[in-house]
């Protein structure tokens, strides 16, 4: 833990009966941002405003040769009435009294660099728009020196595309290029500056034009100074002051027990940028769209590749990240379960830990609360305990999951952890009692209190609740469908449908915004096993909680009664009536139930298909999968599947998300491939799998948590309130004296 200064413990104990997290982050500001920019484009009244506003700073074109940089530099000027500066033609020609190819060819590749690095070095001007060599990236000093007072736009434009350009404009060498140096090695490996130096990014369609690129520009520098621009707002409308993304990914529940949602939405992708992003690998797909739904003044462009970068790398056990698979017919399967706990929380839990700490103050401490249903819980611990020993001085989770509620292999992944800031511990009830009790820690001013003035700390949440937690989702979502017209599938802009298997209904609403930003989705089906809340209320519009029991299923992360990211669908789906949705939860936690208006349930429908599945039904679609297709489904997957044969028209694909490996799942995987006599050992059950040789194949990662068997030992918690809250008051005071 980090010592607590005053400031940072003022802010603790600022309440409106909750605790808030310890300091807003600094956002970062321009000198000239004094306008909001309340235009929806370009238009000549908004084109003053941004170019007064640009005051003294530069704007930067970058990108590779051929991208068009000096001709979209001069229609920005143009439009903006400001002075444009090439490098090319008025600061390296004028300054060597020679065209830059005789220079090349005079000096040679290395030494043309470090002259034209020098002659940026003495060039300055303000209130200008720059247009880059393809080059000047790579010499760092002369890009901290035009950076100081610029704005880098890069124009992200396909490799293929640059190629075509430059030989139909005969540009037979570049910088770097040799006999054994071919034109598309140096062009890829430039891109590795233009990442680096970056500020906003233009990603630039084959068919754009120059104006059209111009305009994007515009936009993209807009959206980059007005750091606030992009707030978040309650789904029940209590909002007080501006809410930023580092403020919504720390505090994880809105004060009026409502979840935060983007004020505006989230950004719709051109035809043009969706195509561009069919040839991309899953972390640059992630890149892009994350850079669009993150403000640079939360989270950087440069942090936000390191972090996409340290996520999904080495940590996954496919290098595709989350492929699509054919499994039969029409249906393809989003393999999400190739991360290091295999299962889908992975695809997000690898990169929200290392956002929050980042957006978190340098001096406070975090604890995470979580609540699981079975993979959340060991994806979250894996997550926050591949922070640095930095980080994991001043963050720390604890993570509760039912007892009786979860496989054998998945509450194994959670006791196998150890160490200091990270702690899983069993409930005697069900998920929805976790998920309860923590809620309720939130509001507790007392606990709260206690943590903020003893040890300097805050809660929130890794739960699908916390915003940050949904984003990495609709990343995959879109990926699969470009995956879909990489492989040929389809054409690009025909429709696909989604099948999901769902609880919390975090999973289902990411392929919502997904949709939303512009996937050609046609039909969200919503799979649940025998706790069918979900879908008798996508079908009849009631959401009804009296007389309903929790039943433990083969399938057990969906066994969920109370589905916490509704309230974000309905807020959507209402247009942002945060009336109606406070109403609706009002009434749930006094009547245990709520109905939505009629036209809205038309609405509603006109997005979902819903279905659900028995046990029965589950274990059979196992059995026949394998035997028709050589392919074992897990039980949750084999819900999904059940339900897509039966709602599904087949006249367009339908991917089928498959939300963790069968091999945490072993004993009922086992007894639906008709074994008849099982082990009770897990690590023997992953063993007869594996003998299969079916696909996928058992990971590794779950065979080693299996072999700590020194550390599967945990104690039961009853299921009582103060019996949790001493739980979380015990493992700060642990830490805090280990760590003191």
């Amino acid at each position: 833990m980090v010592p607590v200064s005053s400031f940072c413990l003022v802010k603790l104990l600022l309440t409106k009966g909750r605790l808030t997290h310890c300091l807003l982050r600094e956002r970062k500001t321009f000198k000239c941002l004094t306008t909001t920019f309340l235009c929806a484009g370009p238009s000549t009244a908004c084109l003053s405003t941004l170019g007064s506003s640009i005051g003294k700073k530069n704007i930067l074109i970058m990108g590779p040769p051929g991208a068009g940089k000096t001709t979209v530099g001069r229609i920005i000027g143009h439009k903006l009435g400001l002075p444009v500066i090439d490098v090319d033609d008025d600061i390296l020609e004028k300054a060597w009294d020679m065209t830059v190819a005789e220079k090349l060819s005079k000096v040679g590749g290395e030494q043309f660099l470090e002259e034209e690095g020098r002659a940026l070095l003495n060039f300055t001007i303000s209130g200008s728009v720059i247009s880059l060599t393809g080059s000047n990236p790579i010499h760092s000093r002369s890009m901290e020196h035009v950076k100081q007072n610029g704005i880098a736009v890069y124009l992200d434009v396909c490799t293929e595309d640059i190629i075509e350009r430059l030989e139909r404009m005969k540009v037979d060498r570049i910088v770097g290029q040799g006999p054994d140096v071919s034109l598309r090695d140096i062009l890829q490996y430039r891109q590795q500056f233009y990442k680096k130096w970056y500020d906003t990014r233009v990603l630039c369609g084959a068919g754009d034009t120059p104006d059209e690129i111009a305009d994007k520009v515009l936009e993209a520098v807009k959206r980059y100074q007005d750091s606030e621009s992009e707030t978040f707002v309650s789904t029940r409308g209590s909002n007080t002051g501006k809410t930023f993304f580092s403020d919504v990914i720390v505090e994880g529940l809105a004060p009026d027990g409502g979840l935060y949602v983007p004020l505006n939405g989230l950004p719709k992708l051109t035809s043009s940028e969706c195509q561009r992003l069919v040839d991309m690998s899953f972390p640059e797909r992630a890149q892009v769209l994350l850079e669009r739904c993150i403000h640079p003044a939360d989270v950087p462009s440069a942090h936000l590749l390191e972090i996409v970068e340290r996520a999904y790398g080495e940590n996954f056990a496919c290098s595709r990240i989350a492929p699509v698979r054919h499994l039969m017919h029409n249906q393809y399967v989003l393999e999400l379960f190739h991360g290091p706990t295999a299962s889908f929380k992975d695809l997000s839990l690898q990169l929200m830990p290392q956002l929050f700490a980042y957006c978190i103050p340098q001096t406070c401490n975090y604890l995470v609360l979580v609540a699981t249903s079975g993979d959340t819980g060991s994806a979250v611990l894996e997550g926050f305990n591949n922070l640095s020993d930095i980080d994991k001085q001043r963050i720390s989770v604890l993570a509760f999951f039912p007892e009786k509620g979860i496989s054998s292999i998945q509450k194994m992944q959670m006791t196998r952890y150890v160490e200091e800031n990270v702690k899983a511990v069993s409930v005697n009830s069900d998920f929805d009692f976790c998920q309860r009790a923590i809620k309720k820690m939130f509001t507790n001013a007392e606990l709260t209190g206690f943590l903020a003035v003893e040890y300097g700390t805050a809660l929130t949440t890794a739960n699908s609740i916390n915003w940050a937690r949904l984003l990495p989702q609709v990343v995959y979502h879109s990926s699969a469908y470009f995956d879909l017209v990489s492989q040929g599938v389809l054409a690009f802009g025909d429709p696909i449908d989604v099948c999901i298997p769902t609880g919390n209904f975090g999973n289902v609403l990411a392929a919502v915004y997904a949709k939303r930003m512009g996937i050609p989705i046609r039909k969200l089906i919503c799979a649940s096993n025998q706790n069918h809340i979900l879908t008798d209320f996508l079908r009849t519009g009631e959401y009804d909680l009296n007389g309903r029991r929790l039943l433990m299923s083969a399938s057990p992360s969906i066994d969920i009664l109370k589905s916490s990211n509704l309230e974000r669908y309905l807020y959507l789906i209402s247009n942002g009536d945060w009336q109606l949705v406070r109403d609706l939860y009002s009434q749930l936690e006094r009547q245990n139930l709520f109905r939505v208006p009629g036209s809205l349930l038309e609405r509603i429908q006109q997005d979902f298909l819903a279905g659900w599945c028995s046990e029965e039904e589950c274990l059979a679609t196992i059995q026949s999968v394998h035997s028709a297709a050589g392919y074992i489904l897990d039980p949750h997957t084999a819900v999904a599947k059940v339900v897509a044969d039966r709602l599904q028209d087949g006249t367009c694909p339908v991917v089928i998300a498959s939300t963790a490996h069968y091999a945490k799942f072993a004993p009922a995987v086992l007894k639906a491939l008709k074994f008849k006599e099982v082990t009770a050992n897990p690590l023997h059950q992953l063993e007869l799998l594996r003998s299969l040789g079916s696909l996928p194949s058992v990971h590794n990662t779950l065979l080693e948590s299996l072999k700590e068997e020194d550390k599967q030992k945990h104690k039961v918690c009853e299921a009582d309130h103060n019996a949790l809250i001493h739980q979380v008051e015990t493992f700060i005071q642990d830490k805090f004296m280990k760590v003191w």
